[in-house]
């Protein structure tokens, strides 16, 4: 039963993390009424938090989030597609 490697990987359980929130974010900005796309593409770009409602604890949850492993992930993401 233990003879076999077993791998673990923290970086898929903190893509899947970054999933979460970035989804939870984008639904918070759609139901407050908000283009989310050109507001999370604002709040990227510059990182003013203000760029993201405070409605669903959002602003909270993407400033949890490092900015440039966020990039990262979305530019791998669009290009592995």
């Amino acid at each position: 039963m233990l003879d076999r490697t077993m791998t673990f990987s923290i970086g898929d359980e903190k893509e899947q993390e970054m999933k979460q929130i970035l989804t939870t974010v984008y639904d918070a900005l759609r139901e407050k009424g908000y283009n989310p796309i050109n507001q999370l593409v604002g709040y990227l770009l510059s990182e003013d938090p203000t760029y993201i409602t405070t409605h669903n604890n959002a602003r909270s949850l993407i400033r949890r989030l490092d900015r440039d492993e966020l990039l990262r992930a979305l530019v791998q993401s669009y290009l592995n597609d």
